[in-house]
């Protein structure tokens, strides 16, 4: 009986821990730029007009990013430092579960029944967040935040959503340097 109770708590987590939204976040960067030297930024049209989503969401991420990055020092500009420029992927994710069904059988015993399955539907999407260097017009900064979509319809729920991608990416930015790396000296 305590084998079971203990079956059923660790499914209960296991449950609540998929149930998490979590983002993945993975960035990459030029490590011969010295990213202290960047103050002002402006958004890159020209990429984000590519992004293949709402322009009511393409509004929504950039506002996010303008409050992340103010929030940390940065000053929007119109002779800016960095261009920021936006891309977005999404995947319709499917997966099926084979459900057995657990019970008590003769004896006292316990059986695995017949089961059943269940089918869910997720939208899997990945913001990339570009930092171009204004004046040499290359990619000096790249964050890509992966994870869970759906929303169901709740607008609050889709800006928030939004804003804990554009938070969650931009947490690495500026990236950690080295001195060495800075003044381009290998280690």
């Amino acid at each position: 009986m305590k084998a079971i109770k203990l079956f059923s708590g660790i499914l209960v987590i296991a449950l609540l821990m998929g149930a998490c939204s979590t983002i993945q976040v993975a960035t990459d960067y030029d490590r011969q730029v010295d990213f202290n030297k960047y103050k002002t930024f402006a958004f890159y049209k020209p990429g984000i007009d590519k992004a293949e989503i709402s322009d009511l969401d393409i509004k929504r991420i950039l506002r996010s990013i303008q409050y992340e990055l103010q929030s940390r020092g940065y000053q929007l500009s119109e002779n800016p430092d960095i261009l920021v420029s936006i891309f977005t992927k999404e995947v319709d994710r499917v997966s099926v579960y084979n459900n057995v069904g657990w019970g008590w059988g003769w004896y006292g015993y316990p059986y695995a029944g017949m089961g059943y399955n269940t089918i869910s539907r997720d939208t899997e999407g990945s913001l990339y967040i570009d930092l171009i260097d204004a004046d040499r017009k290359e990619l000096v900064w790249q964050g890509k935040g992966t994870g869970s979509l759906i929303t169901n319809g709740d607008l609050a729920k889709k800006e928030q959503r939004i804003r804990e991608f554009v938070q969650e990416i931009l947490e690495k930015f500026p990236p950690v340097q080295p001195t060495s790396q800075v003044a381009g000296v290998s280690e």
